[in-house]
């Protein structure tokens, strides 16, 4: 099949060079990105007099007759025609004959690809943000069951201070809540209409940019045509949002991970987010969630390699870009994976409470009420803080637990201690204590559920 762009040259492109440039293995994905793109421009065309009322139908009612066979899988794309575009045009002459080759007047293919990621990353960016939406419900849902279930929280991988488990579950509802508002920044800047800025130039026919933008919804057109079609920043900040999401999926799954092990036990994950082992049978192994923590590295590869790419091309477009497409394909299809398993496996894991609240009993964790207990009685907190650790070895040579200690153990220490101390030390207590704004105490995470609640609410 002859190329589209062939009238210059006297040979046919070597066949190596054929499969080497050709982007259509994958552009493919943008197949109803370019034919939406190519309506909107084609009845620009037509209201501007640049092709016919007549003309303009007829193409019109070809790329619609396409799109309903792309939509049905009932088209092959030609690697000779190397890409979306070309592919996409070269169906439509067959469809409706030589009026078809009219639709590409007044654009290049560069803004035109431009154009189809950005429809792209349009639509895809919206549909993360409701499977993130998926999965805050899932964490609010569990949150709300376990406001009072008493976990120890760890700072250094070390028992550090109990905490709600509420608490800590609404830690991961903000980090992906602050996801949402990235994603939401960035389509500021992928909401911009490239289309019309030509190859780099703009074009000699008297066009409306404007109206191609109000007919698919753009906010606005890039003011510059070479930056129109150069530009790759929105697909980066996709990237780079993204890859903060996978850190906070990898962080969550981790978590998950060890929690389910034998050594903490604090949740069991449902069976079918579980797989078992060829040669042991007693496993359940954490799989899905081991691959969600592992599939970090390949998004975050994606977006280091598209910065690589970028960071010495000359003004305007260069062949280099076409490796804009295979890493954000493949970063959306992650993610959307990750987030359509993550929200289900929330919602099934069971929470061991009793298991929870034993691991707080066996521990130094409270030992930070101590030395707010000293320093409420009117010790400075510095003397407190080296009184409590003074104690806290003790009970270690000992071989007990705070709790564990005598009134008398507690006076060797300081005359301040009176018999109350047991009840500041109490687990439910030390989370109840933590009042402050944003704290782990029971009062303060309904105000956190309430907000969060009213987040999503909003979102809707």
């Amino acid at each position: 099949m002859a190329k589209l762009w062939g009238g210059r040259f006297t040979k046919s492109t070597n066949k190596l060079v054929d499969a080497y440039t050709a982007s259509i293995t994958f552009d493919k994905e943008l197949a109803q990105e370019d034919i939406e793109g190519s309506l909107a421009h084609v009845q620009m065309l037509g209201e501007c007099g640049i092709v016919t009322p007549e003309e303009a139908q007829q193409i019109k009612g070809g790329l619609e007759a396409i799109l309903e066979r792309v939509k049905k899988g009932e088209v092959t794309f030609a690697v000779d025609q190397e890409d979306i575009h070309m592919n996409i045009e070269s169906l439509l002459i067959q469809e409706i004959g030589p009026v078809g080759g009219k639709l590409h007047t007044g654009r290049s293919r560069n803004d035109q690809v431009a154009t189809d990621m950005h429809l792209y990353l349009r639509r895809k960016t919206n549909g993360l943000i409701d499977l993130l939406e998926d999965v805050q419900y899932a964490l609010l849902q569990q949150a709300k069951a376990n406001v009072d279930t008493i976990l120890p929280g760890y700072t250094h991988l070390q028992r550090a201070q109990p905490v709600s488990f509420a608490h800590h579950l609404l830690a991961y509802f903000w980090m992906f809540e602050r996801d949402k508002g990235r994603l939401r920044d960035s389509f500021k800047r992928t909401n911009l209409l490239p289309l019309g800025a030509g190859a780099l130039a703009g074009t000699t026919f008297p066009i409306n940019r404007r109206r191609v933008a109000e007919l698919l919804d753009f906010d606005d057109i890039y003011p510059n045509s070479m930056d129109a079609v150069s530009d790759r920043d929105f697909v980066v900040e996709a990237l780079a949002a993204c890859s903060l999401i996978m850190v906070h999926l990898s962080r969550l799954s981790e978590e998950m991970v060890l929690w389910s092990s034998q050594e903490f036990q604090f949740i069991e994950l449902d069976d079918a987010f579980c797989t078992g082992s060829s040669i042991m049978p007693q496993k359940k192994n954490p799989d899905v969630s081991e691959l969600l923590r592992g599939k970090t590295g390949r998004v975050f590869g994606h977006l280091i390699g598209l910065l690589t790419v970028l960071k010495g091309l000359p003004l305007a477009y260069n062949k280099d870009m076409q490796e804009d497409k295979e890493g954000i394909f493949d970063t959306v299809k992650t993610l959307e994976g990750a987030l359509q398993l993550l929200a289900p496996i929330l919602e099934t894991m069971t929470v061991k409470k009793d298991r929870m609240r034993h691991a707080v009993e066996k521990d130094y964790s409270n030992a930070t009420d101590i030395a707010d207990y000293l320093a409420r009685k009117g010790m400075p907190f510095r003397e407190a803080h080296a009184v409590t650790g003074q104690m806290v070895l003790y009970a270690i040579e000992k071989h007990q637990y705070l709790l564990e200690l005598s009134l008398d153990d507690f006076k060797r220490f300081s005359d301040l201690f009176e018999q109350d101390i047991f009840d500041a030390l109490q687990p439910e207590q030390v989370m109840r204590a933590r009042e402050s704004e944003g704290g782990t105490a029971p009062h303060q995470i309904e105000k956190q559920l309430k907000l969060a609640e009213l987040k999503l609410e909003q979102a809707d």
